[in-house]
């Protein structure tokens, strides 16, 4: 039995699982779902969020697994990669140099850590440099070609 079978049969087994799962949540309803939500039993609910996990996990896997295939077997694609890689880090590595973390308290009354509080501005100085360096390539791309 080939791969792309087994495939087949695994995501037909995982439909069929969620379409049953699916079935039995509606028919429960909202209200009775609910009511055992309080009482700690969450049933049929996180068993469907399980089986939701499982496939991402599949997917992911199976995604980096072939992504990987394709990339060792030529080496110029392995060296873009992995160029592209670095390149990524090292923004990340810049944002998170340029960020700063102060403790900050929350409308709940608990308290973001300075650590918390500089991942987030890592992240979000992550994006507007990807941001900023994705504009810029586009607006140098589109001078070029007006001066050709």
């Amino acid at each position: 039995m080939n791969a792309q079978k087994i495939f087949t049969y695994t995501a037909i087994v995982l439909a069929v699982i969620g379409l049953i799962l699916q079935v039995i949540i509606l028919n429960q309803g909202d209200d009775v779902i609910k009511l055992n939500a309080l009482s700690g039993d969450y049933g049929v609910v996180s068993t469907m969020i399980t089986l939701a996990l499982l496939v991402f996990a599949i997917t992911v896997v199976i995604t980096l697994v072939f992504s990987f295939g394709n990339l060792v077997s030529d080496a110029k694609k392995l060296k873009k990669a992995l160029i592209s890689i670095g390149a990524f880090v090292a923004v990340v590595l810049v944002a998170f140099l340029f960020s700063t973390g102060t403790e900050t308290p929350l409308k709940d009354g608990n308290t973001l850590s300075a650590a918390a509080s500089r991942l987030i501005e890592t992240g979000l100085r992550t994006f507007y440099f990807l941001v900023f360096i994705a504009v810029g390539a586009m607006l140098y791309t589109g001078i070029a070609r007006l001066k050709k």
